[in-house]
């Protein structure tokens, strides 16, 4: 055999097969990256955030939408005139109501009062009820026993009956009387919520490691447990946020609520239910605002349920 068809793997190191490289290994997504790749590709997510987007900049910024003036009435002009639909945004986009105001102008710079009380409301109930409901489950015995009785007993109260009974105490019903008594009575959900998940994640094994490592209860409520617990106390808080939006509408219809002169939905829903034969439109527009409103909320509290929840992946 010829030397050259001698040569062996000794004589050439190169020829020998380098072992295959080991692929490299990502940093690990947590929950929150793997649920917000799954939300940013969910159509309901995309849909319900561009509502609400424009929703909370048209609260904010009502000037951007409109240069008419909510309160002004001309009853000698603008009786209860009809919506003309060719003038988009204008003031007479949606007519006018019994007073002679413009509803286009209404239904703008009503959504800061009613997106403001859901708004304040959920974020009042989802702290106390995230407390009350850490407490509960972590420490157990005696301390979740007075809690939950608490908790029941404000669960049993009718939501809408109990605020009515709550606001008719009060002489001048403003916005934060309503905001307070819907809080006061709103939170037990979430609480229940986050005591049966603070129930299941204090049995966990970083949590005993760290009870074992002598944590305190402070450092394991706030940065072992809270981060663990809070993803379907978020899923709820976010679907509970357009229930307050149709409560405050519903107190508000049913003379309660808010009321003049405070710009909101709720307040132009009670107007307007004087005229609903003649001119339902006054009723109708507001109302309809209201329903888009709590179906964005609903719909991105589905999205963020799917998002969270690893059994619906």
């Amino acid at each position: 055999m010829p030397e050259t068809l001698k040569e062996t793997t000794a004589d050439k190191p190169e020829a020998v097969a380098a072992p295959a490289a080991a692929a490299p290994v990502g940093k690990p997504r947590s929950l929150w990256s793997d649920a917000w790749h799954d939300l940013r590709r969910s159509p309901l997510f995309v849909v319900s955030a561009v509502l609400i987007v424009f929703l909370l900049t048209m609260a904010v910024f009502p000037g951007l939408f409109t240069g008419a003036d909510p309160r002004y009435a001309d009853l000698a002009h603008h009786y209860l005139q009809k919506p003309k639909w060719g003038n988009l945004f204008q003031e007479d986009w949606f007519g006018y109501d019994i007073q002679g105001r413009s509803i286009y102008a209404r239904v703008v710079y009503g959504a800061r009062a009613s997106i403001m009380v859901a708004v304040v409301v959920t974020a009042l109930v989802t702290v106390l009820g995230t407390v009350v409901g850490m407490l509960a489950g972590y420490f157990g015995g005696w301390i979740d026993t007075i809690l939950s009785r608490v908790t029941d007993i404000f669960f049993g109260v009718p939501f809408i009956l109990g605020a009515m009974v709550v606001l008719t105490s009060f002489e001048e019903r403003h916005i934060w009387v309503v905001i307070l008594a819907l809080a006061f009575l709103g939170w037990t959900s979430i609480a229940r919520v986050a005591r049966g998940s603070v129930l299941t994640i204090k049995q966990a094994d970083y949590v005993m490691a760290a009870k074992a490592l002598g944590a305190s209860t402070t450092r394991i409520l706030l940065r072992h447990i809270l981060p663990n617990a809070i993803a379907p106390v978020i899923v709820v808080a976010t679907i509970a946020l357009g229930g307050y939006i149709s409560a405050e509408a519903t107190l508000s219809f049913l003379g309660i609520g808010l009321a003049e002169p405070t710009v909101s939905w709720g307040v132009d829903i009670s107007s307007g239910q004087e005229q609903l034969r003649n001119a339902a439109f006054v009723l109708i527009i507001p109302s309809v605002m209201v329903s888009i409103t709590v179906l964005a909320f609903i719909m991105l509290g589905d999205a963020v349920r799917n998002a969270l929840d690893p059994k619906l992946r």
